[in-house]
C-alpha cells in the first residue's frame, strides 16, 4: 500500500489507496487509488500508464464497476444452478420442483435439511438450460411467500465466488463513503 501510495502521491491528494490481497495478505495484483481530483487522476493515467514498476508494465485506467464492464462487453455470466432461501421449513424437494417448473427442464432440485430432517429454508435448483435458470431468477427473486418472506433466488456461488463478492461490496461501500469527497478512482494492475 505504501509503495502504491508513493508512487501516485506526486499527482495530488490522495483520498484512499489499496492494494487487493488475496485470505492470506499476498498481493493480488491490483489495487485503487481514489484521488480527490479528477485532474490528479488524469494525470497519474496519463504519467504511469504502461510504465514499469517492479519490472512489470502497469495498467492505469478509471475504475469501471464490474456491472458496467459486463454491459459494455454484453457479456454476464451464464448458468444454470439456481440457490434459493427464504421459502420456508414446510418447503420439501416436490414443492421446490412445482414453483420451478414452469420455467423450464429441471435436471436437479435440493432442500437443504438440519440434523433432524428438517428444511433449513434454503436450496438449489439445476435447470437443463441458461435461459430457463435466467428467466426463473427473474421471475420468481423478491416473490412473497405464505411465510411472509421475500423469495431470494440467484445464480449458485462457489464459497469462494460469494466471499470474493463479499468483499467487493464492502469495499465498494467503502469507496462509495470515499466518493462523496468528489474524488475520482483509478484501477492499477500488475503491481507485483
Amino acid at each position: 500500500n505504501k509503495a502504491l501510495y508513493d508512487t501516485f502521491s506526486a499527482f495530488g491528494n490522495i483520498l484512499s489507496c489499496k492494494v487487493v490481497t488475496d485470505e492470506h495478505g499476498s498481493s493480488k495484483g491490483y489495487g485503487f487509488v481514489h484521488f480527490e481530483t479528477k485532474e490528479s487522476a488524469d494525470m497519474a493515467i496519463e504519467k504511469v500508464d504502461g510504465m514499469l514498476l517492479n519490472d512489470k508494465k502497469v495498467f492505469v485506467g478509471k475504475f469501471v464497476p464490474r456491472k458496467e464492464r459486463e454491459k459494455q462487453l454484453g457479456t454476464s455470466q451464464r448458468f444454470t444452478n439456481i440457490y434459493v432461501k427464504n421459502f420456508g421449513e414446510e418447503f420439501n424437494e416436490t414443492l421446490l420442483k412445482e414453483l420451478f417448473l414452469p420455467y423450464g427442464n429441471i435436471i436437479s432440485q435440493r432442500v437443504m435439511l438440519d440434523e433432524e430432517g428438517r428444511a433449513r429454508g434454503f436450496g438449489f435448483v439445476s435447470f437443463e438450460s441458461h435461459e430457463s435458470a435466467a428467466r426463473a431468477v427473474d421471475e420468481l427473486n423478491g416473490k412473497m411467500m405464505s411465510n411472509g418472506k421475500q423469495l431470494y433466488c440467484n445464480r449458485a456461488q462457489k464459497k469462494s465466488e460469494r466471499l470474493a463478492e463479499l468483499r467487493r461490496k464492502f469495499d465498494a461501500m467503502k469507496m462509495e463513503r470515499i466518493s462523496r469527497y468528489q474524488g475520482v478512482n483509478l484501477y492499477v494492475k500488475n503491481l507485483d
